[in-house]
Formats: structure tokens, sequence, C-alpha cells
């Protein structure tokens, strides 16, 4: 059962890990670990839901990004992959893959050996400088490394600003490209999980689910804010430098 304080705990985590490429989910599932939160169909599900807080916080944040006609057929092109994928496998990820600590420890530390990796020798192809400028293949291309984040622990802001960074995209716009990208994959997601679901929640269930989906929408917002200012002048490795000693202090802990 998640409390009021729980939800609370997990909605920052939630809002303040979303956008940034370390997993948000991995971060839930290993906070609910500490916690001692049993992995429940209702705990899963809210691990889903409470990102529409952070959803909210991309469309108060970019609602004029999202009203370029262009630009959004370009999102919801980058979009198919994710959702074809996701309706597929949907059944297997929920009650296989979410909740698996192994799993998320390792999509962390691999994700995180990657990250660096691919900062360090991809971050200087520069062919497209502005979000504008991505052309539609490298939207499709974006969207199936999107996909791969439906591994807890993968993060989905990491597998597209590495996808972004191969296929030639200047960082900051990928970072950008992601967070609105981020709009109909959660709302997807979100959606897709409540209507199977919801008739199963009690009315204190629904109060967690707000708690947590409030709280992640005002964090989410910050978090944002830092990742667009961090990017101007740093390099993405210390994310990955972050994930891998994460994996390291989780298993010193808690193992």
């Amino acid at each position: 059962m998640i409390s009021g304080f729980s939800a609370l705990l997990l909605g920052i985590v939630e809002g303040f890990t979303e956008f940034l490429p370390i997993s948000s989910t991995a971060h839930l599932i290993l906070v609910s670990d500490i916690l001692g939160i049993v992995q429940s169909d209702f705990t899963k599900t809210f691990e889903i839901a409470i990102q529409s807080g952070a959803i909210a916080a991309v469309i108060v944040l970019f609602w004029r990004e999202l009203c370029n006609r262009a630009l959004l057929k370009k999102i919801i092109i980058a979009f198919i992959p994710t959702g074809v994928l996701g309706l597929i496998f949907y059944k297997i990820v929920k009650t296989y893959l979410i909740g698996n600590t192994e799993v998320v420890l390792w999509a962390l530390a691999i994700g995180g050996v990657l990250l660096i990796v691919f900062e360090r020798f991809f971050a200087g192809r520069k062919t497209v400088e502005n979000i504008n400028d991505i052309s539609y293949r490298a939207a499709v291309g974006i969207g199936f490394f999107q996909a791969i984040a439906m591994i807890p622990g993968v993060s989905r802001a990491a597998a597209t600003i590495v996808g972004g960074m191969i296929l030639g995209v200047r960082r900051e716009a990928i970072v950008e490209f992601s967070f609105l990208l981020a709009v109909p994959t959660m709302l997807a997601a979100t959606g897709f999980d409540l209507v199977k679901n919801i008739h199963t929640f009690s009315f204190s269930d629904m109060h967690i689910l707000t708690i947590g989906s409030v709280v992640s929408f005002v964090t989410a917002i910050i978090s944002i804010r830092f990742l667009l200012e961090y990017i101007r002048k740093h390099s993405l490795a210390v994310f990955g430098v972050y994930r891998i000693a994460l994996v390291v202090l989780f298993l010193i802990i808690i193992r």
C-alpha cells in the first residue's frame, strides 16, 4: 500500500527524474524497494500514472512548440514506433519487467556506460542544429530509439537523446525534442494503463494518484528548466557516471 507520504516522495522523484537521462521508472522502483512498498498492480499503475504531472509540465512550458503544425507532425511520427511496440509488448513489460529490480539495475548500468561513450564519440557530429530542422526520417529513427525505453531503467530521455546524437542532432535540439516527444508517449502509456485498471481503484487510490501527479508536475517544471540550462555548458556524461554510481550504491546499501 502506498501512503500519502510515499506518494509525495515518489511524486518528487518522478518529477525530478522524468526528463533527465537517468530513468524515472528505475528511480521509482528503487525508491519503492527502499521504502518497502510491494510491487502490486496498483503500485505499477501508480508509477506509470503519475507521469501525467510531468506531461502537464511539458505542455505548460512548451505549448507554443506544440502548436507548430510541422513540428507536431514530426513528433507524432516519432511516437508511432513506441505506440505500436508498446501495444504489442504491454503485457510482457508490465508483468515481467516493471518492478523487476534486477532488470532495472542492469539497464541503469549499461545505459550509463553507453551514455558516456556516445557523448564522447557522437556529441561533435552535429548536422542538425535546430529542432525544426529534424527530418521525418530522423524522427522515425528517434522514435525507434525511444521504444527501447520500454525496458525499465533504460530511460526514455536517455534513449531519445543518444538516438538523436547518433543521427547528428545537436544536443540542445534533441533534448528539447525529447521533451515534446514525451507528451504523446506518456499520454498514451498513462491513458492506456488507466483505462485497463481504473475500475479496480478505490477512492483512496485516486487520492494517492492525485498527490503523486500534482507533486510530479511542480518538480518536473524545475527539472526541465535545470536540464535546459545545464546542457548549454556541460556534457551529459555526468549522468552516465551517476547511473553507474547509483547501481553500485544500491547494491552496497540494499543488497
